[in-house]
């Protein structure tokens, strides 16, 4: 998940827990992978977008929670701009389907202490994301929880100025019952670890009418190699 067009890139490396999120200046060294090539051609490449260069997304209004409403807007921002895209981009329709209620950060005492992000959407289902059974399709499903599961590492992210993004790794899903179109899901997103190459995150995707679990996941993450790239 990429945006097309990248301008100010993102931090790559650890700083300080901060209340908010404040954009590292572009002259950093923070702010850039480089190439260790020993070839003369070698050059810095730009990795991920600066949450704040994207355009804004949303109704932060809208949204519960203990992140300030600027924090709120990038999350909203990033997760459109890397998950949905543009209206020519796969999933875009289902992306713009995904209203955020609550984003929270706080301390968890089962981790002595360490930040815990969870993320709260909904989504109603329509005959879009339907299969030929007229089910919530589980590619639908995937695409769901690969984007909205990633928001609370997102949070951690912009806390501590680090890239929360990354790419996704692994995703394993289980399926536990369908959805049929008119359906209300919350997806409940929690951020599990957040190491300097590997970020991991749980999701719980519910039918809010019910309670009854719909899919389960746990998502990997990886901040990428710019040789790859």
């Amino acid at each position: 998940m990429s945006p097309r067009s990248p301008s100010v890139v993102y931090a790559s490396a650890a700083a300080p827990m901060q209340e908010s999120y404040t954009p590292l200046p572009a002259s950093s060294d923070k702010l850039r992978y480089h190439d260790t090539s020993s070839s003369s051609r070698s050059t810095s490449r730009v990795v991920w977008v600066d949450p704040a260069s994207l355009s804004n997304y949303g109704d932060v209004s809208q949204i519960s929670g203990n992140l300030s409403p600027h924090m709120k807007q990038l999350i909203l921002n990033t997760f459109m701009a890397y998950g949905g895209g543009d209206e020519n981009c796969f999933g875009h329709a289902v992306a713009k389907a995904v209203k955020f209620v609550d984003m929270n950060v706080s301390k968890c005492e089962e981790k002595q202490g360490r930040m815990e992000a969870t993320t709260v959407a909904e989504v109603v289902v329509n005959k879009t994301m339907l299969n030929g059974a007229g089910m919530l399709h589980g590619g639908c499903v995937a695409f769901l929880i690969d984007n909205c599961c990633s928001t609370p590492l997102v949070a951690l992210g912009l806390m501590q100025n680090i890239n929360g993004v990354g790419v996704t790794q692994a995703m394993n899903v289980v399926f536990h019952s369908p959805a049929p179109a008119g359906s209300c899901l919350r997806i409940i997103s929690t951020s599990i670890a957040m190491g300097g190459r590997i970020m991991s995150a749980r999701c719980e995707v519910i039918e809010k009418r019910t309670g009854r679990i719909v899919a389960s996941a746990y998502l990997n993450k990886m901040q990428p190699a710019a040789s790859r790239l």
